[in-house]
């Protein structure tokens, strides 16, 4: 398998995967490896990651003889402004249009993305860049949430460790489930993790923006989560109707009065379930949901789990210690 690799590489995109095969490999013990390992990158000098590690490639595009069995792309910090050379390009579209899979890790799909080698595919990403990458690249179909993603021959993951998910799904693909539940125990990993890339996200943190009637209605519902935040509320503190308001807002901000209300709701919830110290029904009142249902209910369309499980995840002090 290659992994082609950019200066600035973000190293565990690199190595997590690499990791997971040979751990493969290993639980193959006295048979032939199943996977050898190739990193390429466009020249053959030490590749300066983003953590500042150097990492030394094993080919170049110019290396010729070995097939290409699976081909992954690295992501890296700077990858959504990077453009490829001709080289990069020529190499990369011939390796994806000959392999037997590829696809990218992280970041990484807005570098294969330029081959046009994603275009019409289900594919994932790191959850801060999403958006970015369907609009760069909008012949894609970018699902935020995945964790990786597996639409035939492609293959993308999400954020950095997803990679690691993403391979052990490959070696479950190769060798079945048991060497690949074998692997996962071995490096201590999940071997189905649990839920997507919401909960790691800020997607629902609602920021100030538009005109400034709208910031100041943003502010106050900021400021008083326990106040009445229906449009018509809201439409008669802006002096405007509720159909207008309702529309000027949707215009600006990309998202009804609503859902941005809940958003900011969300986000108050989020921030005291983080704290550990305060119960369920405690965090509905003070962010001003009716009861603890409708925090789940909010919670689990916004962040993609229960407010029990975020605060088991995320608490500061875990619940009764």
């Amino acid at each position: 398998m290659s992994i082609f690799a950019v200066p600035g590489v973000q190293l565990l995109d690199v190595a997590g995967p690499l990791d997971v095969f040979a751990e493969a490999n290993r639980q193959r013990a006295g048979r032939k490896p199943m996977y050898r390992f190739r990193v390429v990158s466009a020249s053959p000098r030490p590749l300066t990651c983003s953590s500042g590690a150097r990492l030394l490639p094993d080919a170049t595009l110019e290396a010729r003889g070995e097939k290409v069995d699976t081909l992954l792309v690295a992501g890296a910090p700077h990858a959504v402004e990077t453009r490829l050379d001709g080289a990069a390009v020529a190499w990369l579209t011939a390796s994806s249009k000959t392999a037997r899979r590829y696809g990218s890790v992280c970041s990484g799909a807005f570098l294969l993305a330029q081959t046009g080698a994603l275009d019409g595919r289900r594919v994932t990403t790191h959850w801060a860049v999403a958006d970015q990458l369907q609009k760069t690249f909008p012949k894609l179909h970018v699902e935020p949430d995945a964790i990786y993603i597996r639409d035939g021959r492609v293959c993308t993951a999400a954020g950095v460790t997803a990679g690691m998910d993403l391979a052990l799904a490959l070696v479950e693909e190769d060798l079945g489930r048991e060497v690949a539940m074998n692997v996962a125990r071995e490096l201590v990993m999940f071997f189905k993790r649990p839920g997507g890339q919401m909960p790691f996200s800020r997607r629902g943190h609602a920021e100030v923006s538009g005109r400034s009637a709208l910031q100041e209605s943003q502010r106050w519902i900021a400021g008083h989560l326990h106040a009445d935040l229906s449009v018509a509320a809201l439409a008669h503190r802006a002096g405007v109707s509720p159909r207008h308001f309702a529309r000027m807002f949707r215009s600006e901000l990309g998202v009804t009065p609503a859902d941005y209300v809940e958003s900011v709701r969300v986000d108050a919830a989020r921030r005291l379930l983080e704290e550990g110290a305060h119960p369920p029904k405690q965090v509905a009142d003070r962010c001003g949901f009716t009861n603890v249902n409708g925090l789940r209910r909010a919670f689990l369309r916004c962040v993609g789990i229960t407010p029990a499980e975020y605060r088991k995840r995320y608490a500061a002090t875990p619940p009764g210690a």
